[in-house]
């Protein structure tokens, strides 16, 4: 699937509004009972996230546990993906590390894969100064032909990229857009008013908020169950019905609580358990989620109105609209791949 830039009159070029499509959820990656990469469940579940509304994957990101799988797993997931659906969605590989050159090697194996684009996380724990972002990000970018997609989510990485640091990546022309997990509308408008890239939403409970400044789409967690609505959510706010987007968007409320609960990767792995699709456990440091966790992540998606397998739902505790929908959020906990309040 051709994800490159599209010319302009002139011969010029730029890049496309939606390099990446609209709707993109961060895949989970599916492991089998011995916690071993799962690659024809890896297809299945593409194919259903797809035909769900998706038209892009991130795979190897965090919600798809990146940190513990090995290079030569990231490769196979990649091509499974894109065997599978690659002609129907955008496949984007998560290339980001904290050194450059395992970054660098990262795009290329991704590119070799076949994917079509890259996400490139913020080097995170040692902290770079913005001059050594700006030469990371480039030498991933020209490290190959593919676009990329820089990933800004300072509660993890600490160090968040300087409105002056995106508008001079911003030059290099395959450096395309942005996944915001920093929530901070003014950087993001900013940037938006000064280059041309493409912002996405990296944090599903301020996905409509987002749109109102810019952002093109969502890269969601939320999107494994719901992805049907996110897209109607964009297709009502592109047509000016705004109440209607609100109301969608108030509505995925509970599902974003019952993400809390566990963060991104544990809680999309058992809501697509609690759908009657096994893609596994997460493979530690991240433990799966209790059974206490599991009812209540259950009860959340059942005040959401989204289908559960009647054989795999335990009982849930009733859901209690006076809690808030979201729990208490923690300043270190931001993003869409991260738990807000553990209950």
């Amino acid at each position: 699937m051709s994800t490159g830039p599209d010319p302009a009159p002139g011969g010029q070029q730029h890049p496309p509004r939606r390099p990446f499509g609209e709707v993109l959820t961060a895949m989970v990656t599916p492991f089998d009972s011995e916690g071993e990469l799962d690659l024809a469940k890896a297809e299945e579940l593409a194919t259903h996230l797809v035909d769900l509304g998706n038209d892009g994957l991130v795979v190897n990101g965090t919600t798809g546990e990146g940190p513990t799988t090995s290079d030569t797993e990231k490769s196979e997931l990649i091509r499974a993906v894109v065997s599978a659906v690659g002609d129907r969605a955008t496949v984007v590989a998560g290339a980001g590390t904290y050194d450059t050159a395992h970054s660098i090697e990262l795009a290329r194996s991704a590119q070799r894969a076949g994917a079509h684009g890259l996400l490139v996380v913020t080097p995170y724990y040692s902290r770079p100064p913005q001059e050594g972002l700006l030469a990371h990000f480039s030498a991933v970018a020209d490290a190959g032909d593919l676009p990329v997609m820089l990933y800004d989510i300072p509660p993890r990485s600490v160090i968040g990229i300087d409105v002056e640091t995106f508008q001079r990546l911003a030059q290099n022309p395959r450096i395309v857009a942005v996944k915001d997990a920093r929530n901070d509308l003014r950087v993001g408008t900013e940037v938006l008013a000064t280059t041309t890239l493409a912002y996405y939403s990296g944090d599903d409970p301020v996905n409509l908020p987002w749109l109102s400044v810019g952002a093109v789409g969502f890269v969601s967690v939320i999107g494994h169950v719901v992805a049907d609505r996110l897209r109607a959510l964009i297709d009502a706010y592109h047509a000016g019905e705004h109440e209607r987007a609100r109301a969608l968007h108030y509505a995925m409320l509970p599902v974003i609580r019952g993400m809390g609960r566990v963060g991104g990767a544990v809680f999309a792995k058992t809501a697509l358990r609690l759908r009657g699709i096994d893609v596994g456990d997460t493979r530690l440091p991240l433990p799966p989620a209790t059974e206490d966790q599991v009812a209540a992540i259950a009860g959340d998606l059942a005040v959401a109105g989204v289908a559960l397998d009647p054989q795999a739902r335990p009982n849930a505790p009733v859901y209690q609209p006076g809690h808030g929908a979201l729990g208490g959020r923690t300043a270190a906990d931001l993003g869409a791949e991260v738990a807000y309040h553990r209950t």
